[in-house]
Order: C-alpha cells, then sequence, then structure tokens
C-alpha cells in the first residue's frame, strides 16, 4: 500500500517533468515581478537552515491552466495540496539565478488548495557546486488568475529546529576531495509533521518577511539574485527498488527482502546492521519508512564501494570489508508510516541501515530509492558480433546518466562538479547517444559565465571555490567547435567567440618568443591524473615549454581558425591557423627526439609519455608521413608515461588523424578490466580509483559510433556526413544516432579479407561519403547499400 501510493506520487510528480513547459508572460520577463522575495525574519539569511513555507487560498472552480514561477536560495521542494510538484532551482549564480516554470492545475481543486514549499539553505556548509546570497523563497503568478498566489508576507513560515547537518567529516573519512554538502541529521520529534497538507494548524507559524522585488536579466540597480528562465528540462524522477540485502547482523532469523509487502520489525533495545545492495551503482533520493519505535536512531550511509584496508577491489565483494562513506541519521518519533528522504540526492551502490531502538520495536515499513538525473533518453544504438561490446556499452551510458544532472557532473558521489575537461566528452556523448543538446548549451553557458579577469574561464562551474584550469578553457573553445560542427545554431555560438578570443590570447600573451613555445603559465595545469604528472601537471607548465599544453594550445588554434572563417572573422582566423603552424614547428623542433621516436615533454628531453606523441600527432606537429610510427611507439613502449582513461579520448582522436583507427577495437582492454573488477559505472582513472562513476571515461560511446561506425559531421551544423567504419578485427558492426535532420542508421559487415558490404540510411536532407580502406562513395539522403 505505501509503495502504492508512492507510485501514485511519483506518477504526478513525473507528469510534470514530461510535460511541455508552459509559456512565460513576456511581462514578467521584464523589470521585476510583483511578487516579493520572501524569507524568515527571526532566522540568521547566510547560515545553515530548513524552512517551510505555506499559503492558503481558495479557487471558486478548477482552472484549466494555473502557472507559476518559482526559485528559492539555496533550494526549494514545491508542494500542492500536499502532493510534491518538483524541485528546483537550477544549478546557476547569481547573474544567473534559475526558475521554474510550472502549471499547477492538475494538482488544484475548487474551493481551499495548500501551496507550500520546503526551503533549505546549507549556509558554511553547502557544496562547492552551490551558489548562494541567502535564504530566501520567491514564486510568481503568470497572469492575474495565479497572482492570488505571489509570495508576500501572506505568506507564513516556520524554521524547522529538527534538521542539523552531518556527516561533515567526508573528506577526512574517505581521505578524498568530497564537497558534495552535509548529510541530514533530523529528529522526528520536531518535525511538523503534515506541513504540507490541508488540515495542518499552522497558526503558531510566523508571517514571512518580505525581502527584495525580484529583478530579471538586464534590470535592477540593487539586485540580490537576477533572475532567468531555467534553460534545461525538469530532473527525471522514477521509482527504484533497493534489490538486494547483502549482510544483515543483530537480528535473529534470516531476512532476504524488506519492501511494503515484507516489513521488517527490529525489536527493543537491539543494535542491528542491514547492508543492502543496489547491484548497480545509482543516483536516487531513498526514501525510508517507518513506524513505532519512539526514540531510535537509524544511520543510513552511502557508499560506491567497501573497503578493506583503504582499497575497493572487486566492487561485488563484502567479505572482510567495511562500509565508509557519507551519511544521514533519522531518530524517530513513533509515529506511523514516518518518511525519511534526504535533502539532496544521493550516490550509491550500498547503502547500510545501523539501527539502535529504545524501549519500543521499530517496523521499517519501506526502504527504497527514487533514481533522478538529467532526464536524457537513449536513442541511440550500436551492436556486433562482439556481444561484450554491449556491456561496456551499457555501463558507459548508464555512467553517463549517472554524471549528468542540473549540470553536467564530474563524479555524483564526490563533487558533483562541471568540469570542461569532462564535460567536453560528456556532451559529445550526449549528441551522439540522446541528440539532447540542452545540457551541452548550458555548459557552454556556464563556462562562459565563469570568465576571471585574465579572460579564461574557471575549470569548474558553477561553483563558489575558484579555480582555474587553463587547459580546461582551451577545452571550452572545442566545446564550441563541437556544437558548431553537430548544431545549426550561428547566433548561439557567435554570442561566444569574443570569449573563446580571449581565451587565446591568455596563451598568446604567455608564448616564449624565443622559443616559440608556451612559457611559465600561472594557475593549475592540470592535463592528466598521471603518476609522472604532480597533480596532474606535465612538465613544463609551470616553469614554461610544457610541448603537450604548448601543442594543446595549437589544437584549439586549429579549430577557432576555422569557427571564426565561418563566421567572417578572416584575420582572426589566419593569425590562429598562422600562429599554430608556428607552435607546431617550434614545438617539433625542440622536443621530438628522433632517436627515441617520440616528443618530449620539454625541449630538454628528459621525459617523454604518452600524451606528448598523441597531441602531437593530433595538432599536426609531427608530420603525417611520421604519425603512425610514432602512434606504434606511443602504444608499445611502456617507458612512456601513461595515458589514463580520460586522455584516451584524445589517443582516440590521434589514431584517426594518423589513419589507424582500426587498432582502436584492441584498444578496450582497460574497460574490459573495469567490469572484469565489478565496477557497474566506469571509473576516474586506474586502479585505486577514487570515483567509480566518472563520464569521462564513458568515450566509448561515443567512440563506438564515432570510430567503429566511423559516423561524423563533414560540414558545420552535421550538414553533411562523413562516415568510415573502423572494424578492427571485428566482423560486423551497427549503429544508429539520432540527427538534427532525423535518424543516421549504418551498418557493416566484412567481404572477404578487405572488402565491406554496407547499408546506410540519411535523413533526406543530408549527403555526404563513404570511406572505406582509402576508397570512397558519395551518399545520399534515403537508404543505399555500398559493396567494396
Amino acid at each position: 500500500m505505501l509503495r502504492s501510493i508512492a507510485l501514485i506520487f511519483l506518477f504526478l510528480f513525473s507528469s510534470v517533468l514530461s510535460a511541455q513547459v508552459p509559456s512565460i508572460n513576456p511581462a514578467l520577463l521584464k523589470d521585476h515581478w510583483k511578487a516579493d522575495w520572501i524569507t524568515a525574519g527571526e532566522a540568521p539569511a547566510r547560515t545553515y537552515g530548513v524552512f517551510h513555507f505555506r499559503k492558503t487560498f481558495n479557487l471558486p472552480s478548477n482552472p484549466s491552466a494555473f502557472v507559476i514561477h518559482v526559485t528559492a536560495d539555496n533550494r526549494y521542494r514545491l508542494y500542492v495540496n500536499g502532493t510534491p510538484v518538483c524541485n528546483g532551482p537550477a544549478r546557476g549564480d547569481l547573474y544567473n539565478w534559475y526558475f521554474e516554470t510550472v502549471d499547477l492545475a492538475p494538482y488544484l481543486k475548487t474551493g481551499e488548495n495548500i501551496i507550500a514549499a520546503l526551503v533549505w539553505n546549507m549556509g558554511e556548509h553547502a557544496a562547492v557546486a552551490q551558489i548562494s546570497n541567502q535564504t530566501a523563497f520567491a514564486l510568481q503568478g503568470n497572469s492575474s488568475l495565479e497572482e492570488l498566489v505571489n509570495t508576500d508576507d501572506s505568506w507564513k513560515v516556520y524554521r524547522d529546529e529538527a534538521y542539523t547537518p552531518c556527516s561533515l567529516d567526508n573528506m577526512e573519512k574517505t581521505s578524498s576531495y568530497m564537497v558534495i554538502g552535509p548529510g541530514d541529521h533530523v529528529k522526528g520529534a520536531l518535525y511538523p509533521w503534515g506541513w504540507e497538507k490541508q488540515g495542518y494548524d499552522d497558526s503558531k507559524w510566523r508571517q514571512a518577511v518580505a525581502l527584495a522585488k525580484p529583478a530579471l536579466a538586464g534590470y535592477g540597480t540593487d539586485n540580490r539574485w537576477t533572475l532567468v528562465p531555467r534553460n534545461i528540462p525538469l530532473m527525471e524522477e522514477r521509482f527504484q527498488p533497493i534489490p538486494v540485502i547483502r549482510k544483515i547482523t543483530g537480528i535473529q532469523g534470516a531476512v532476504h527482502s524488506l519492501d511494503s509487502a515484507h516489513p521488517l520489525v527490529i525489536p527493543a533495545n537491539t543494535t542491528a546492521s542491514i547492508l543492502f545492495d543496489q547491484t548497480q551503482n545509482t543516483v536516487a533520493y531513498p526514501e525510508l519508512i517507518v513506524s513505532g519505535g519512539k526514540n531510535a536512531v537509524i544511520t543510513i550511509t552511502y557508499a560506491e564501494a567497501l573497503f578493506k584496508d583503504g582499497k575497493k577491489g572487486n566492487r561485488n565483494e563484502i567479505e572482510g570489508k567495511e562500509m565508509i562513506g557519507n551519511y544521514d541519521v533519522f531518530e524517530t518519533d513513533g509515529g506511523d508510516k514516518r518518511l525519511f528522504r534526504p535533502l539532496w540526492l544521493r550516490t550509491f551502490r550500498y547503502v547500510q541501515l545501523d539501527i539502535t531502538t529504545a524501549g519500543q520495536p521499530l517496523t521499517i515499513n519501506d526502504f527504497y530509492g527514487q533514481f533522478t538525473g538529467y532526464p536524457f533518453e537513449e536513442k541511440a544504438k550500436f551492436s556486433s558480433n562482439d556481444p561484450s561490446l554491449q556491456r561496456i556499452w551499457d555501463v558507459g551510458w548508464h555512467t553517463a546518466r549517472l554524471c549528468a544532472g542540473e549540470t553536467y557532473y564530474d563524479c555524483p558521489y564526490y563533487e558533483q562538479l562541471q568540469y570542461e575537461g569532462d564535460t567536453r566528452i560528456q556532451s559529445l556523448i550526449s549528441l551522439y547517444v540522446s541528440g539532447d543538446d540542452r545540457l551541452m548549451r548550458k555548459a557552454i553557458n556556464d563556462f562562459y559565465n565563469s570568465r576571471v579577469p585574465e579572460g579564461l574561464t574557471q575549470g569548474r562551474y558553477p561553483s563558489n571555490r575558484l579555480q582555474v584550469i587553463p587547459p580546461f578553457s582551451l577545452h571550452w573553445v572545442s566545446m564550441l567547435y563541437d556544437y558548431w560542427m553537430h548544431r545549426r545554431d550561428d547566433a548561439f555560438i557567435g554570442q561566444y567567440l569574443h570569449a573563446a578570443q580571449g581565451v587565446l590570447e591568455w596563451y598568446e600573451k604567455n608564448m616564449d618568443k624565443q622559443k616559440g613555445m608556451l612559457g611559465p603559465m600561472k594557475w593549475w595545469g592540470f592535463v592528466d591524473w598521471n603518476l609522472h604528472f604532480p597533480n596532474g601537471v606535465p612538465d613544463g607548465a609551470n616553469n614554461g615549454n610544457s610541448s603537450i599544453i604548448s601543442l594543446h594550445y595549437a589544437y584549439t588554434l586549429q579549430q577557432a581558425a576555422d569557427l571564426f572563417a565561418y563566421f567572417g572573422r578572416s584575420n582572426e582566423s589566419a593569425h590562429y591557423a598562422a600562429l599554430a603552424k608556428r607552435i607546431n614547428e617550434n614545438t617539433y623542433l625542440r622536443c621530438f627526439d628522433k632517436q627515441k621516436g617520440s616528443m618530449a615533454n620539454t625541449p630538454d628531453k628528459k621525459a617523454f609519455s604518452q600524451h606528448a606523441n598523441i597531441i602531437g600527432v593530433l595538432s599536426g606537429s609531427i608530420p603525417a608521413a611520421e604519425s603512425q610510427k610514432v602512434i606504434r611507439k606511443t602504444l608499445s613502449d611502456s617507458s612512456l608515461s601513461q595515458a589514463t582513461y580520460y586522455y584516451r579520448f584524445y589517443l582516440t582522436l590521434a589514431l584517426k588523424k594518423a589513419g589507424m583507427a582500426d587498432i582502436y577495437y584492441s584498444q578496450l582492454k582497460p574497460w574490459r578490466n573495469m567490469l572484469d573488477i565489478g565496477l557497474t559505472t566506469f571509473a576516474e582513472e586506474p586502479e585505486p580509483s577514487r570515483s567509480d562513476c566518472h563520464a569521462w571515461s564513458s568515450s566509448p560511446n561515443y567512440d563506438f559510433l564515432a570510430t567503429i561506425c566511423g559516423i561524423m559531421p563533414a560540414s558545420p551544423g552535421f550538414a553533411t556526413v562523413t562516415i568510415a567504419p573502423h572494424l578492427g578485427e571485428l566482423q560486423s558492426a551497427s549503429g544508429s544516432m539520432p540527427h538534427p535532420s532525423g535518424e543516421i542508421t549504418v551498418s557493416v559487415n566484412r567481404k572477404g579479407k578487405d572488402g565491406i558490404e554496407a547499408a546506410i540510411v540519411l535523413p533526406e536532407s543530408v549527403s555526404g561519403k563513404f570511406i572505406w580502406q582509402g576508397k570512397e562513395r558519395i551518399l545520399k539522403g534515403g537508404a543505399q547499400k555500398i559493396s567494396l
């Protein structure tokens, strides 16, 4: 029954998520709203606090539409007549503070209605990804009909003393950089149960205090937040059972499942522990429903894997291992069917309930999750004669899903921060697998808004702490190039060209004019988590003449030259092309060791890496005639500093550039190894890995389509296509992917030793060419077959 009620609420919640976003009254995008930002007047404005806002109103009839716009600082969860409607706002910054637009009509009725919001501010404990000014809530009706619910001093507010922050020692406990915010310690005896429903007595609640009129972008003279409409869909939320109990202590008898049909009673004065296994990593809001057991204490701990002597080992194994992770605490009040749900999402494969009961038995009625994330749909498909690739595809896409919310996440467990280096790869995966470009567009704009006075973007954003990674600013310019090649939206890309120019100029100012390479550079010159790169920084990044970053700059300059030429900026285009050529030539002259057959990291030729060779081939610094020999050296010479999962994305691009993409299939061993040790998402780096879920390692979901099937845009906006399959040892492969004009489908089968048969379907408006071992055939819109 309880699970049925949860599913009904979830169905109503999901109907909002899937519904088309209502139109915004144009008048509300100008100047200021009539509603107020409201707050709890007696509470400190910028410290930790959880608040409940309520308003009762009457409707003479049930409206066909009732559109409102809503936002808060830090966050809110909106209810109508007890039913959760939406969460928000989408993460941004004070200059771009998002508001959601929702039609409440499905939740309203004739007569009395209750609209309520749970609002929280994590204060000094907030996630690094959370930017904030102060605690506040705002809701504006779309027209005169809805203005009766505008936030003002007719709303009531209650500060919830049941909440205190916990799990504040995550970094010390995990010995890792972990900045996702605190856990929730909730004392049930202090919680205002039923506050969001009709019939609740709020007579002792205070009047909300009006703070200021919400100002829209381009308006206002004293803005605390500048509002903009949400530019991505609401997050998906769907029921997800937690299927397996792996271990239980402190309770007699076997317990194989726990759900609404199989509740579990914990006797009085008992200490018990239950270890659940989701069977794969997930991102969800766990929901725990309990009855009775007054004064019981339940600690809920979350982890991607269990640990033994600080190491994870095989992720499926639990014997002799311990749970180490972030946690929540719920102290029960003895009431019936009490629901605990944390304020923010949790990431876990394993979740453990540690329960201590007092003088009454506690009934655990149900325990499950509500999966949440950006609502990407898997529209692409891939298959081959090697069935093991399907597992890599599925795990890669699952990883990408868990690393996408209101921003792209580097990792959902430890940071939930959006970095350009990760995001470039994630965006291409999104375009190829789902066709949805909205989160990529938001990311491009987020990084644009992050720029520091020097002209660089911040390395991650949104972020309440400054971090500048100059190579990641180059990745942002590459994201502009990627979007331009895959989507036709000149107005969108054109608005960022001056910022791209600023990034490139920063690098040019840091040139060592004598050597024709980059000189010493400030900030964090991260390239890859390589054992020989201290903190990810290669030789020469700080003290000058890094071949890797110099050639990365040249590679980006080449993309910028094409981009600026398209937009009629011929002078800049010519300058970028000439500068790239000069850097390539000088770096090759000074850093390439002909005797060793490799590009050195610096002109002193003391250290060598796969990275220098990879970017040397990709930038064209290493002459085309030598590139295949260098690539073979790169793959065979174990003395070279090795590229990890992240930089292997660029290895694949270099293979394609060198005409060696048929090697790609044989390079999938690192992903097979991850699956062999029980990973259900792809990790940040080779063992021992901090994060078990890092979407920069999901590049096979792009490369199975872009490399094995060989589907690539041949001109801006994906107006034309190149299909150049690289099967390696495979005998057959098939793939389909969304395209702005429809769908591209490719099916290829080897024919004898060197031949191929291909069946290709392009959107009617799209043409291109098919390439196989140097032979070309013209492609046209529609279905066609090719035999070579």
